[in-house]
């Protein structure tokens, strides 16, 4: 039998986000006789990083102090050169960025870049550098089709690109019971409507939109709205719920480790973004059952029909998204309805195990071909 891969997992940062759950599901899947897989990041760890070494992964944390860091990049380039890795696949830009200055350095290992969104974060300087670091790469993963379409553009025929889509597993049921302790704790019953927002606090996430959609709402129409996630913008999303006269209408949950639970507890999740990649926040939602009112965005259009198994709302579009939630707020028969649909799409269409199957034949055509 043929030696395990050794594959790194490379990410500048793992706090709580889509990617860094989908690095965590990634490692976990793949299997372990083919695969010796690992994780490398630069800051802000998470509960992520705690649930990865528990499963018997191995976690290297390589510091970055400064935005240029010519001592961080040395140590990278030694820390490669000692693993002798198969593989190197990053899940981000600065991952990506350092990566590949490391590997002139310490050559050997194929890398594997990714395209998990539309890149509209990036700066003109930074979307030419991720080209350049694309084109170099021996294959790119896209969590969706439209973003490997760009990438696809951006680097030509030099380098194939990979759609991969994400992958999640269904939550244990939540009974009864702590359903309604669930609600209790985040300050909604059973009377009102509850709608979740899980994510970064960010934003590309347009949860200030989001407040002034609510705002804008009749109080008897209204949901409750509770936002799980912390970010750069809480503190000023804060006070702009309080500005608006939200007061208990809105709680902000910090970040939490159980966003397949919440998802269960409440009625409707609701992802006003402006990008987005594959959606691991949106997939989780479908897998809970939870029906989801999301902009048309990356890969959004992929996983849900409107209507179907979800509400679908253009980007930037506060009208139509307030016409969505005053929708699925008052028609709790659509609710359940776009909820079971939603279910099924994902139990037939988005596991971790094709997730690490598909990943793993692109990692061994890239040591194939390397």
């Amino acid at each position: 039998m043929a030696e395990p891969l050794r594959v790194l997992v490379v990410s500048d940062e793992m706090e709580v986000g889509g990617s860094q759950r989908q690095i965590a599901g990634l490692l976990r899947a793949l299997p372990r006789a083919q695969c010796h897989a690992e994780l490398a990041y630069f800051r802000s760890p998470s509960f992520l990083v705690d649930e990865i070494e528990r499963a018997g992964i191995r976690v290297h944390r390589i510091d970055k102090r400064r935005r240029i860091d010519l001592g961080f990049l040395l140590r990278l380039a030694r820390f490669l050169r000692r693993g002798r890795f198969d593989v190197v696949h990053c899940f981000s830009f600065t991952a990506e960025l350092w990566t590949r200055l490391a590997l002139l350095v310490a050559p050997g290992a194929a890398l594997v870049a990714s395209m998990r969104g539309l890149g509209c974060q990036l700066s003109p300087l930074q979307w030419r550098i991720k080209r350049l670091v694309c084109a170099s790469a021996c294959a790119v993963i896209s969590n969706s089709q439209r973003a490997g379409e760009l990438i696809r553009v951006a680097v030509g025929a030099r380098v194939p690109v990979h759609v991969i889509a994400n992958g999640v597993e269904p939550p244990p049921p939540l009974s009864a019971r702590a359903r309604a302790a669930l609600r209790a704790e985040i300050g909604a019953g059973d009377a009102r409507v509850l709608a979740l927002f899980v994510g970064r606090l960010s934003p590309e996430k347009n949860v200030g939109m989001l407040l002034d959609t609510l705002a804008a709402m009749p109080p008897g129409r209204r949901p409750r709205l509770a936002l799980a996630g912390d970010g750069a913008e809480r503190a000023a999303l804060e006070r702009h719920a309080q500005q608006l006269g939200l007061g208990q209408d809105v709680r902000f949950l910090g970040e939490r480790r159980d966003a397949p639970m919440l998802m269960q507890a409440a009625d409707l999740l609701v992802l006003p973004s402006s990008d987005e990649g594959l959606s691991n926040v949106v997939l989780e939602a479908m897998a809970a059952g939870c029906p989801a009112v999301v902009t048309r965005v990356g890969g959004n259009t992929e996983l849900i029909e409107d209507g179907v198994s979800g509400l679908l709302v253009e980007p930037g579009d506060a009208a139509a998204l307030r016409l969505a939630l005053e929708r699925l707020s008052g028609d709790a028969a659509l609710r359940r309805q776009l909820g079971a649909a939603g279910r099924t799409r994902v139990a037939d269409h988005y596991s971790p195990a094709a997730l690490a199957r598909d990943t793993l034949r692109v990692y061994r055509t890239c040591v194939a071909t390397r």
